[in-house]
């Protein structure tokens, strides 16, 4: 048990690591076109439509009673 704590505490010390040197060592990358910021926005409004949208699909938990 504590072989399992010891490895998952070094990998997250690792990985906290890297988080912190890699953007002093990668290059900074020029910002994406405005276009790309929307498709996040426009999938999430598109999955809160479906979520909120009422089914098609006849209720059959109420036919089975």
């Amino acid at each position: 048990m504590l072989r399992y704590f010891c490895t998952n505490f070094v990998f997250m010390l690792l990985l906290t690591t890297l988080l912190l040197v890699l953007p002093l060592v990668i290059p900074e990358l020029p910002p994406p076109p405005l276009i790309l910021l929307f498709v996040p926005v426009l999938l999430m409004s598109l999955l809160a439509c479906l979520a909120l949208s009422p089914s098609r699909s006849p209720n059959i938990s109420i036919a089975f009673v």
